[in-house]
């Protein structure tokens, strides 16, 4: 259990505060993540690890001389948002451009993408390596969608030394991309981990078993199996590995190895393990190249421990041993070119100033609306915080309550803010679509700010909203979901609740209806649609390796979403008037 903490909801916050306060000769805090406290020098190609906090040293303890130039820190288990990945590019570009590196998790791609796409925009070359070393996760002909877990350590660890030697973008790409391919892990899961402010784990294991092929944010094995010995265990971890053996072309293989402790199964039962891991490893004619056995890439304090492996060549080989001297981790002895004192606080170009405009008296009344239903909509995410983190857990990583109720929380102050300038509805939901992308971070993070910008481009300022403009705003809304998520209908996701809610709005608009009428006829439609949500499996998103347990339960996003729709239906209906029908314009 996480048992020390002030606020359950700051927790990531207050863990980067010391984290910087124990290391200052090592990390810097900028907006998003931390960086090194000292500059690489002009030219040097930054490498970027990231992902959810709860992995320690993953992925914040690398920074450093010879390893990451800076890390975005997400909330527990949660992908950064765009914003925070931008930030930490941005603060680390040496001219030279930015590859972010992070494990293969949906939220982590569209967030990262976004950022890379930011960033290019500013003249800052950058690129996603993203780590696909889990085979459990999916089968070898489906490689792409593994999960990243402990083998996100070593690609991380290569193509740092790589940028840290001087290779040019395209060969720090390359080198990742490279150790990417060469590296598979599998791992064990004896017991879940816990939130901090929560009082049961995430997922338990019956006593006398354990899960096999767990995911490292909290995520249970995809099955079950009696607990073995240490020896056994071994055993099933090195020959599931050898099995999914890359063809090098060696006689003689050579890999490295992390044997690697989730958070609590310490160090002298992974001594135990390793003893013979490394025997049959001998056994199988493998060479094994400075392993690693520890702690480094935990789940808060999941119990359990995973075996990685990198098949080498001599450029990995020698990238793999090149020096590091970070808060978390240690090798040889480093002596690079840092950058000059005086080049330490250069300060980054200052963000163009926004220009407020003022909307007329019918945009702000609808503003006020908007308003009004976000309000709604974050009391209602905060009281089913602990219900969503619960239906999110069955086969995913727990996070989806906690992670509505920051981003509603931002979304609502920055709303606030926002209708208190006078400006318009649009403006509304784009500071509040803004703010919940950048404060919840991860899929629905990065869904749910998209689809209250798209949503709010389509209101208009110049006079009331209609029925038809909210079918156009709902309407567009999908659409940046879908683009975003590549989501379709049957993938247990929120689009299962969306497109419903859509095509019933547009035709209750369509056969006359005012649009408060139209918009609680669509919630209910949702809201069926989300339970029917329970006999899916999920096809996409972090669910998708654990699709058989999450069959009987309702996608959590779907569910989420529904029950905001119903809530703004009852502000709609307690005399807002957010609208006609479009046709005769009647309010």
């Amino acid at each position: 259990m996480t048992r020390l903490y002030d606020d359950p909801a700051s927790f990531t916050e207050d863990m980067v505060t010391g984290f910087v306060a124990a290391h200052p000769d090592y990390v810097r805090q900028v907006p998003g993540g931390v960086v090194r406290a000292k500059r690489a020098r002009q030219g040097k190609v930054a490498v970027v690890t990231g992902g959810g906090s709860g992995h320690y040293p993953a992925f914040c303890g690398v920074v450093g001389p010879g390893f990451a130039d800076g890390s975005v820190i997400g909330n527990i288990f949660t992908s950064p948002s765009a914003d925070d990945a931008y930030s930490v590019g941005r603060a680390v570009d040496r001219g030279a451009g930015v590859v972010f590196s992070f494990g293969n998790y949906a939220g982590d791609n569209m967030n990262f993408g976004l950022a890379v796409e930011r960033l290019e925009r500013d003249g800052i070359r950058a690129h996603n390596v993203v780590v696909t070393d889990d085979v459990a996760s999916a089968p070898a002909a489906e490689q792409t969608k593994r999960r990243g877990v402990v083998g996100d350590f070593v690609v991380f660890k290569v193509a740092s030394a790589a940028a840290e030697e001087g290779y040019s973008f395209d060969e720090v790409v390359r080198v990742a991309e490279h150790a990417n391919a060469r590296t598979r892990s599998l791992g064990v899961a004896f017991d879940g981990c816990t939130l901090p402010g929560q009082d049961q784990p995430l997922f338990e294991v019956p006593e006398g078993r354990m899960g096999l092929g767990l995911g490292i944010h909290g995520e249970p094995g995809v099955s079950e199996r009696d607990l073995p010995s240490a020896s056994e265990l071994a055993k099933i971890l090195v020959d599931g590995l050898l099995a999914e053996a890359p063809k090098t072309g060696a006689a003689k293989p050579r890999v490295t190895a992390i044997l690697n402790g989730l958070g609590a199964t310490k160090y002298e039962e992974l001594f135990v393990v390793w003893g013979t891991v490394s025997r049959l490893l001998a056994e199988a004619g493998v060479e094994v190249v400075a392993p690693e056995v520890g702690e480094l890439v935990t789940s808060l304090d999941m119990a359990g421990c995973s075996l990685t492996l990198t098949w080498l060549d001599p450029e990995l080989e020698r990238l793999w041993q090149a020096p590091a001297d970070t808060p978390a981790y240690r090798k040889g002895n480093v002596v690079l070119a840092e950058a000059e004192e005086s080049d330490v606080d250069e300060e980054l170009p200052a963000a163009p100033e926004k220009v407020t405009v003022v909307a007329p008296p019918e945009g702000q009344a609808t503003a006020a609306v908007v308003v009004k239903a976000l309000h709604e909509v974050a009391d209602l995410l905060h009281d089913k915080e602990e219900e969503f983190g619960r239906l999110d857990a069955i086969a995913g990583d727990g996070d989806h309550g906690r992670g509505m109720t920051r981003g509603s929380a931002a979304a609502v102050a920055a709303a606030d803010e926002a209708v208190a300038q006078g400006v318009g509805p649009a403006a509304v939901l784009v500071a509040a679509g803004d703010a919940w992308a950048a404060k919840a971070g991860g899929t629905s993070g990065v869904l749910w700010g998209a689809a209250l910008r798209s949503f709010g481009d389509l209101l208009p300022d110049h006079r009331a909203a209609m029925a038809n403009d909210l079918t156009a705003g709902a309407s567009a809304a999908l659409a940046a979901v879908q683009r975003l998520g590549r989501a379709e209908l049957g993938d247990k996701t929120l689009v299962d609740a969306l497109v419903p809610f859509v095509d019933e709005l547009r035709a209750a608009v369509e056969a006359g209806a005012t649009g408060t009428e139209a918009w609680q006829q669509a919630a209910k439609a949702a809201t069926k649609a989300a339970e029917s949500t329970a006999e899916l499996r999920p096809r996409t998103g972090r669910a998708r390796p654990l699709a058989e347990r999450s069959v009987g339960t309702p996608d959590p996003g779907a569910t989420s979403l529904a029950l905001a729709l119903t809530r703004i239906g009852t502000v709609l209906a307690g005399g807002a008037g957010l609208a006609g029908n479009g046709k005769d314009g009647e309010k």
